[in-house]
């Protein structure tokens, strides 16, 4: 029959055990073993079905379980210690504390507010879709573990991300979930009268958007997340947030409105309301924050400041990093959609963002022809302080950007690196961390850089490890294709084969991540013949897991996916490959921890960074991968294997090339080596190879050392940087000043003459001092607004100077340049002088795009 009414029944959390219910909202338990382990044990069952999320979990478990554990004294113990044990983390000094000077007081440990559009934190709060967004959570959970005081700004979408599942011909089908608020480990930001905190923006037309702020808690990190589904706000307004990476161009501008100048007002009024330190230093994660920067200048013009000097106060603080290696993945627009969004009045000036002249503001952002508004550019130009994620990623972007300072080579193009890792204790599978515990001691090692004592670890030890995590990966994997043969129709007396697919003792390739062109998921696929006698060895078979998601509007991508899919269905080797759909943080922590070997290879070197690889190798896998993003720089043959890049144009044949050497390589070297036993029946080789990446590599890939380098390299010199604009009030008018007369009067700058004294005949020995003298003419300049320089360095390709040294010159009685060196290697070398634009605001020579040669 059916019911009169419904009704939702849920449990109260008695008084004895709200604590529970911090400890749910500090998302510190998802890398703290022990806090998971507790809400587990108070209901097992309901900590699965509320899919492992401890929050929504407590209204799950039956009263009668509740009350039993509010007076069971050892549950209540262990409680406590949690509760004491997050005080402790979150109240003590930690690495920032201990080695910044003035942290305690907020000197150079001023508050930095971080951007992203996404950000992976936990499956239980949906707001992230891949990589970038892990690479975010990662970053908070680091920063937290240091102790570096942060503020995150991100997005609370309605939607999220799409949940991924297959037709039966392997095509992706994408589905949208609610995410209920409720739910999720996030808390509204209270006024004191009790009431949600509101900010808002105003759209074209005088609309105005409300949103309202949300905190989630990362250990010490507070992340604000901003959430335009309100009553209040029209239909269009509320959908803003609806979808991470959804809607067409327009609806990603005023998402990208929302975060970056809702952001910075956001977390403007979360700094008031607190009492905490307001920002010093903001950090662009990707080009979606931009407009945080064109708000932070229109505040400083509310204040009274011009233009310019409004940009360069701004600049000095912001830190811009760059995610993709390709113009494809870079956000631009029709510039007179940014300028419809700007709004301007009959005076020019912005009605989205009040005093900021439009015009002058969309000049950061446009490219050459006028046409398109880009937003790295806008980045590069807003932040004084830029990166890439890997070395050859700043690499890359340096090429990329060169356009943007003109006159300068390559490596001197005012973008540096700082290589991506990931967070240890979140992707570190317990049987590891175990191992880990053992070798180091249970210590901090986020703090922790010499892994040595992993060379310890025996034979034995990781051969268990190794067997439990692959084992566990196999369990995984037949549940999962089971549950997609189902939903893509297939009757369940039918999928009897599904349980034994896989074989927890076969060398197991992993390959997950966004399926996108350049990722090459199909080059497996390129001879299928030899992909499947690789796989059907009886003696010593392969079996490869992948996982991924492609991105809904990407066609290609899906193609991909479903050729590697239908490979997968094949009934010969069906036992042997499986997709895993629905691709998230938990089934990653699972196939990254199980994989003997992890497989990457994109085309070289339009992979950014790749952190996937990272998390692998901190779990015992080794790395089989092309010279790309972080295993560029880090690649080690004691450590892995390397396919090596074709030189060739076509790409066609570069994949058959870089096919043939993946091939070649896994039955050469790889397939050998892991079925090698000792008389032991010990995978000798095998093992050192682990141990190997285990001590060399690992420590390079956290997160903890990422952030480190973040704030060593970026942080605190763009702390300094901004606190010498608000020491100094005049500073930013007096460097306008400068910068308007430097560019003005740079035409009259040249260099008339060099000459080299003590180089007789164009020879010199090594070592003996060589003198060089130049005429140089600065017009109306002072010799202290500029550096001049001898320019030294092997000659190469075009005759032109490579990998130069730079030698300053300093004027002399007479009115010439000089300066006085010895060359200490033999060959060819050329020399030239340059003058550039200098000042102590400057960050880089290269900043200005002023430079004069010989």
């Amino acid at each position: 029959m059916k019911p009169l009414s419904l009704l939702t029944v849920s449990s109260e959390l008695p008084e004895a055990l709200a604590p529970l219910r911090d400890l749910a909202l500090n998302l510190r338990w998802t890398w703290r073993r022990q806090a998971a382990d507790l809400f587990r044990s108070l209901d097992p069952h309901a900590f699965v079905e509320s899919g492992e999320n401890p929050l929504a979990m407590l209204s799950q478990v039956p009263a009668g379980r509740l009350a039993e554990a509010a007076h069971d004294e050892a549950f209540l113990a262990r409680m406590r210690s949690e509760m004491g044990d997050l005080g402790t983390y979150v109240g003590s000094g930690r690495w920032f504390q201990r080695t910044v000077p003035g942290a305690q007081g907020h000197g150079e440990g001023s508050t930095i507010a971080y951007f992203s559009m996404e950000f992976g934190i936990t499956p239980t709060l949906p707001i992230y879709s891949g990589g970038l967004g892990i690479l975010a959570g990662d970053h908070l959970k680091s920063a937290s573990d240091l102790g570096v005081p942060l503020v995150a700004v991100g997005l609370l979408y309605q939607w999220g991300y799409f949940s991924q599942s297959l037709d039966r011909s392997g095509w992706q089908q994408e589905e949208y979930r609610l995410n209920d608020p409720s739910q999720l480990p996030v808390e509204p930001v209270r006024e004191a009268d009790g009431e949600q905190l509101t900010v808002s923006v105003t759209l074209p037309g005088g609309r105005e958007v409300t949103i309202a702020v949300w905190v989630a808690t990362v250990g010490r990190v507070p992340l604000l997340l901003l959430d335009t589904n309100l009553e209040v706000n029209d239909e269009a307004g509320r959908a803003i947030t609806d979808r991470l990476y959804g809607g067409d161009h327009e609806h990603r501008i005023v998402q990208e409105i929302v975060l970056g100048i809702g952001g910075v007002r956001a977390v403007e009024a979360f700094s008031a309301l607190t009492g905490a330190p307001a920002p010093t230093v903001f950090h662009l994660n990707e080009g979606h924050a931009g407009f945080s920067g064109l708000e932070r200048v229109g505040r400083l013009m509310q204040g009274g400041a011009g233009f310019a000097e409004s940009v360069a106060q701004v600049r000095a603080g912001t830190v811009f990093t760059t995610h993709t290696p390709v113009p494809a993945g870079i956000d631009r627009f029709d510039a007179s959609q940014l300028r419809g969004h700007l709004d301007a009045d009959e005076s020019g000036i912005s009605r989205l963002i009040p005093s900021l002249p439009v015009e002058a503001a969309l000049a950061l952002g446009i490219e050459e022809g006028g046409d398109v508004f880009n937003m790295a550019q806008l980045g590069f130009r807003i932040a004084q302080r830029a990166n890439g994620v890997a070395r050859l990623h700043g690499a890359v972007s340096r090429g990329m950007f060169q356009d943007l300072y003109p006159g300068f080579d390559v490596p001197e193009v005012p973008i540096g690196s700082v290589t991506n890792g990931v967070h240890r204790r979140t992707w570190t599978s317990a049987h590891m961390d175990d191992l880990y515990k053992k070798a180091l001691g249970d210590v901090d090692i986020s703090s922790l850089q010499d892994w040595s004592a992993l060379s310890t670890l025996t034979d034995h030890e990781l051969t268990e490890t190794r067997d439990a995590l692959r084992a566990d990966l196999v369990t995984m994997a037949r549940r999962h294709v089971k549950e997609s043969w189902l939903r893509r129709g297939a009757d369940e007396a039918e999928l009897a084969w599904t349980d034994h697919i896989l074989d927890p003792r076969a060398l197991t390739i992993g390959f997950a991540r966004r399926v996108s062109t350049y990722k090459r998921l199909t080059l497996m696929l390129s001879d299928p013949e030899r992909l499947r006698r690789i796989l059907l060895d009886e003696e010593r078979p392969v079996q490869i897991v992948v996982a991924g998601k492609s991105h809904p509007a990407d066609r290609p991508g899906k193609e991909f996916l479903q050729q590697l899919v239908q490979f997968a269905d094949d009934h010969g080797v069906r036992h042997r490959i499986a997709f895993l759909p629905d691709y998230d943080i938990r089934m990653a922590s699972v196939l990254i921890a199980g994989s003997d070997v992890w497989l990457n290879n994109p085309i070289r070197p339009e992979e950014a960074s790749g952190t996937s690889g990272m998390k692998a190798v901190l779990n015992g896998s080794l790395t089989f991968s092309v010279s790309d993003g972080w295993w560029d720089e880090m690649r080690d043959d004691e450590a892995g294997w390397t396919i090596p890049t074709a030189e060739v144009e076509d790409q066609g044949q570069r994949d058959r090339i870089e096919a043939e050497a993946l091939y070649e390589i896994l039955e050469q070297s790889i397939v050998p080596l892991f079925y090698e036993r000792d008389a032991r029946g010990m995978q000798r080789g095998w093992m050192t190879k682990v141990r190997s990446s285990l001590v060399k590599i690992a420590p390079r890939i956290t997160a903890a050392r990422m952030v480190r380098d973040y704030v060593t390299d970026l942080y605190l010199p763009a702390a300094r940087a901004a606190s010498a604009f608000t020491a100094d009030p005049a500073l930013a008018g007096e460097f306008t000043a400068w910068k308007e007369t430097i560019q003005r009067e740079w035409h009259a700058v040249a260099v008339r003459g060099a000459e080299l004294e003590g180089a007789d005949g164009g020879a010199v020995r090594t070592g003996a001092e060589i003198t060089l003298r130049a005429d140089v003419e600065l017009g109306a300049l002072r010799d202290t607004d500029v550096l001049v320089e001898a320019v030294l360095g092997e000659i190469g390709p075009g005759d032109e100077i490579i990998e130069p040294q730079l030698i300053p010159l300093q004027r002399e009685e007479d009115g010439r340049w000089v300066a006085r060196f010895a060359l200490t290697a033999p060959g060819r070398v050329g020399c030239t002088v340059r003058v550039t634009p200098q000042h102590p605001v400057l960050a880089s020579r290269a900043e200005l795009g002023l430079v004069t040669t010989a």
